[in-house]
């Protein structure tokens, strides 16, 4: 079976985590620092904070900003769930725009429509690694005095008119995840980047506990002394986690660059083919194809769900990315509903997923490739 996406360890990895094992901090440690230090470098931003998950990450960047009980969050419908409860855990309303339907970001020709004076953040999603026009974003944050946070869970080693993703020259903060079939893993984990002292001071104090040992708003009784500050949580990655990251990190190039190659292997091989598209490219935006969605056309949309079947017959694992937020059950008892979104309803009855990860061999990418057309054409007669 070729899955959809994978994790890749390596022995340099096995000893990055082996190293931290002999040694006196397992967690609470030295690689924690080291590791937000890379990721800070390595995107050019000034601060990252690391957490125990993608989902922690999104939280506690709600929370930097000061998101409470009335505001309002405006983020995409075709995103994993977490981008919105995020918002909701703090008593925040999210609130859906509709998505291009040739690359499944963020429609911004309505967004502005969706402003209103509970608007707080805006929290694009760059689906499947391709950033959003963060130009456009950053223009009508400013107009509007808004604040921005990208959810860059499937975008990290990708970049916007030449600036990497997690930079943040658009954007207050930036989300990347480390979950397995992420880019980089640390086995669950996530992180924010920002240029901002202040919010990182305050995620730094949300991931544990809301407690500081080092500003204090009442004389320390001693050097044991400190402070609850916040209502925060336990959302503190560990230095095994930590160090697999670091060692993750030194080869996100790679990665990347081996990503676009599959990429445009399977771009070719689907050249002008009846049955489907591949997601648009815009000019500024260049993608680290965290996925490769296909998006089947009108006559073969239909026959998704044995289409889906059928590749898992012939050993090849694909994935749907997503059913839109608002037609998950629990946000339809909030009163939201996917007919309010027909673009992302139709996107997500459209998209499968093919295998995309480092490892693929060119002979199983053109597996694939010819296994997918040859069933679309089977199935269409």
């Amino acid at each position: 079976m070729i899955p959809y996406g994978r994790q890749n360890i390596t022995p340099e990895d096995l000893e990055s985590v082996r190293s931290v094992l002999t040694c006196d901090y397992l967690t609470q440690g030295p690689k924690i620092s080291e590791f937000e230090d890379s990721l800070a470098k390595k995107m050019g931003s000034r601060f990252a904070v690391v957490f125990n998950s993608g989902t922690a990450a999104l939280h506690a960047a709600y929370f930097s900003l000061g998101i409470s009980v009335g505001d309002e969050v405006i983020t995409s419908p075709i995103t994993f769930a977490a981008t919105s409860n995020a918002a909701l855990y703090l008593g925040a309303k999210p609130v859906f725009g509709d998505v291009d339907p040739k690359t499944g970001n963020l429609d911004l020709e309505t967004l502005e429509g969706l402003i209103t004076p509970h608007t707080k953040v805006l929290t694009p999603v760059h689906y499947a690694g391709l950033p959003v026009d963060m130009e456009r974003i950053h223009a009508i944050a400013k107009k509007y005095h808004l604040k921005v946070v990208e959810d860059a869970c499937h975008a990290i080693g990708s970049s916007f008119s030449e600036n990497a993703t997690g930079s943040c020259q658009y954007s207050d903060l930036t989300i990347f995840s480390f979950h397995p079939v992420k880019h980089i893993t640390t086995g669950e984990g996530g992180a924010v980047l920002t240029n901002n002292e202040d919010l990182y001071n305050q995620m730094i104090l949300f991931r544990s506990h809301g407690i500081t040992r080092d500003h204090f708003d009442h004389e320390p009784d001693g050097p044991w002394y400190y402070e609850m500050q916040a209502l925060g949580y336990n959302y503190r990655m560990t230095d095994i986690q930590a160090a697999l990251g670091i060692s993750q990190l030194s080869r996100l190039d790679a990665n990347v660059k081996r990503r676009r190659e599959i990429a445009a292997l399977y771009t070719h091989l689907f050249e002008e083919n009846p049955y489907f598209d591949v997601q648009s490219q815009p000019q500024k935006s260049l993608s680290s194809y965290h996925l490769f969605p296909l998006l089947l056309r009108s006559e073969m949309a239909p026959h998704k769900k044995n289409l889906f079947l059928k590749l898992k017959e012939k050993g090849i694992g694909c994935q749907v990315h997503y059913l839109p937020v608002p037609a998950q059950p629990y946000y339809q008892k909030l009163g939201y509903s996917p007919h309010s979104h027909p673009h992302a309803m139709a996107f997500y009855r459209s998209e499968i997923s093919i295998p995309m990860f480092p490892e693929l061999s060119e002979q199983q990418v053109h597996f694939v490739s010819v296994t997918v057309l040859n069933l679309c054409q089977t199935i269409l007669g």
